[in-house]
Parts: C-alpha cells; sequence; structure tokens
C-alpha cells in the first residue's frame, strides 16, 4: 500500500499564520501537523509516500522533508499548481499509485491512534474504497455519510445544508485505482473543486464496494487558530515527557537540548520546550504551552499557547493567553501591559507595547 499526504489549500482561516508558508508546516507541540501524518503512514507499515504540494510556498515542504529518509520512508513531489478540489489533488497521483492500493491523508489532520488497524482492514479486503467517519456536532462544516436503515453506507454529500446524520468524513481516505476513472468524469462542484465526496458517490452508484470504519479516540481538522490551539492541548496531554517536581519546572515537561530555565522562571506542565529556548527569569510557562526552537520568553505569564522558532516576548507583568506567535516575531513592552493579551502573529510580526 502507498500513502498520499495532500499539502494544498490556502490556509485563508489561519492567516495571517499562513501568509508565508503552508498551513500544514505550522507547529503543534512543536513539530509541524502534516509530519503527524508522515509518521502514521510509516507507523502502519506504508513508506513510499507521495506528498502533493500547492502553490503556497512549496519549496519549504521540499526543504524540510526532504526525500523522506530522516523519517524513515521515500518521498516523491506532485506539483498541484492551482487548488482545484482534494478529487483533482488524488488524481495527480495516478502514475505514482500505479496497480497498489493507497491511503490519502490529508496534511492538517491528526488522527489519535492513528491508522494502522484501518489500513490492514482495507489491505486485507475486498472493498474498493473505505472511509472513516467521526460524530460531529457540526455535520454541516464537512463531508458527511448517509446511512440506510440497516446501517449501510448509501451516500455522502459535501457540506450539505440539512445533513443526513452527524457522521462526517474524517481526512483520511483508502482508496484503489478505481477511483481515478470516477474522479476523470467529475464536474466542478458550486465551490468550483472537483469534491472527493462525489467521486465516492459515484463510485457507490457504479456498484462499488466502499467500507466504513468509525474512529475511536479523538480526531482533528486543524483549519482554525482554535483549532490548533486545540490540538496542541490533546497532544500534550498524550506526550511522553519527563515527570518533574521542581522549583523551576514541574508536572511532564519535555525539555529540548541546550534549553534553560532560568532562575526565578517556572514551567509548569504540560508543556514543551525546545532545543535552545530560554525561560526567562519572572517568566512562567503554564499549562499546555509548546515553546519551540530558540524561542524566548522573559516576564510574562503564558499559558494555553504556541510560541513559534525563534519568537521572543518580552512582557513583564502581561499574561499571554490562547495565543499563536509566529516564527522571528518579537512582541515587547516598555512600560505597562494590559494584564490579559490574545495575540495571534504571523511569522516575523513585530509588536511593541
Amino acid at each position: 500500500m502507498k500513502g498520499v499526504i495532500l499539502h494544498g489549500g490556502s490556509g485563508t482561516r489561519l492567516r495571517p499564520l499562513t501568509h508565508t508558508g503552508p498551513k500544514q508546516l505550522i507547529k503543534i507541540a512543536n513539530k509541524p501537523m502534516s509530519q503527524y501524518a508522515l509518521e502514521d503512514l510509516v507507523s502502519a507499515g506504508i513508506t513510499d509516500i507521495a506528498i502533493v504540494l500547492g502553490d503556497v510556498h512549496p519549496e519549504r515542504v521540499r526543504e524540510y522533508y526532504g526525500d523522506g529518509s530522516r523519517f524513515g520512508c521515500r518521498i516523491t513531489y506532485i506539483e498541484q499548481e492551482r487548488p482545484l478540489g482534494i478529487a483533482h489533488a488524488i488524481s495527480l497521483a495516478r502514475d505514482f499509485v500505479g496497480d497498489d492500493k493507497f491511503v490519502v491523508y490529508l496534511g492538517d489532520n491528526i488522527l489519535e491512534g492513528g491508522i494502522a488497524e484501518y489500513a490492514r482492514k482495507f489491505e486485507e479486503g475486498d472493498a474498493d474504497a473505505m472511509v472513516l467517519l467521526a460524530e460531529s456536532d457540526h455535520p454541516r462544516d464537512f463531508g458527511v455519510a448517509e446511512f440506510d436503515g440497516s446501517g449501510r453506507l448509501v451516500g455522502l454529500v459535501e457540506k450539505p445544508r440539512v445533513p443526513p446524520s452527524n457522521y462526517v468524513l474524517v481526512g483520511i481516505y483508502f482508496l484503489t485505482p478505481s477511483i481515478f476513472g470516477e474522479i476523470a468524469r467529475l464536474k466542478p462542484s458550486w465551490r468550483g473543486e472537483l469534491e472527493i465526496t462525489d467521486a465516492l458517490r459515484d463510485l457507490l452508484r457504479d456498484g462499488g464496494r466502499v467500507g466504513h470504519a468509525f474512529v475511536r479516540g479523538w480526531w482533528k481538522d486543524t483549519g482554525t487558530p482554535e483549532d490548533l490551539l486545540l490540538a496542541n492541548q490533546r497532544i500534550l496531554d498524550r506526550m511522553e515527557a519527563d515527570f518533574l517536581d521542581g522549583r523551576s519546572v514541574s508536572g511532564r515537561v519535555r525539555l529540548g537540548k541546550g534549553a534553560v530555565v532560568e532562575e526565578g522562571a517556572r514551567v509548569v506542565g504540560p508543556a514543551v520546550i525546545g532545543d535552545g529556548a530560554v525561560i526567562g527569569d519572572g517568566a512562567f510557562v503554564g499549562p499546555y504551552t509548546s515553546v519551540a526552537d530558540g524561542a524566548v520568553i522573559r516576564g510574562a505569564e503564558v499559558e494555553n499557547s504556541i510560541i513559534l522558532d525563534g519568537a521572543v516576548l518580552e512582557l513583564r507583568g502581561a499574561r499571554v493567553v490562547d495565543s499563536i506567535i509566529g516564527a522571528g516575531s518579537r512582541v515587547r513592552a516598555g512600560g505597562s501591559v494590559p494584564r490579559g493579551i490574545r495575540l495571534i502573529l504571523g511569522e516575523n510580526s513585530r509588536i511593541e507595547l
């Protein structure tokens, strides 16, 4: 079985974080979100992987993942010059897939527990496709499954006004090459895209066998800053970390190589502090915070936040919550500052308070 990671999309709901790079490279718990997909595929024994690149700084993706060898896989890159939909992106992988079964993994999805058991089920079965489903309180925001009275999957519809169920498509699709014929006959949807839900619907209509499975545990589609922060919380909750009990560091905390927690600073887990990061005098890094490589925090209290590579916060007396600070950004205060601050800052931003 082969793997295909979709790394496109403009990430409009994550702006300004996506003005300077693809959304899938934004770090969650100090790891790019698409790396969770890549590692999940490798853990399931899928090591021949294509990454379909979008038009937002694709060179950054190539630079980060390289040939895949340091992740235990072999990566092929495929260019999607324009965002014409998931089904269109899948169609570009036809030569890469050949006659093999394959799994498509949206690079901004994170699934607790991984796909290994579902991959095994699909590989050993005779279905033409299999979808993963999760229950949602907001099914109108996703592709939705339709069942008959016996619980058999009979249809799929993209972002319906009146959802036929509360079960939505997780962004992971197990497919065979039969899907390419269905995609070739698709017409663009009202969104101007080729929808994978339409291709799977047509496969069902044409007599194809489309199985389904309900995921256990949590699943996150990380499309908004709130989603990123929630995913960060959940990953930190399950993260392997040292349990520390000291004056400066306590709780489940992972400290990177060369990370420094100075005298007078405090870190309370769950938290992860990247390589070379500095938590300076007077700083408090509270639960559910990720501080990436080379970041510096002095004076501020920071909780439930993501501080990306090389960012600097020098805000004595301020409390920063529910925030995402882009790589290389600097936030400083020369005098008194508001007690509570929430910031969503893109890369290399500057704020002086």
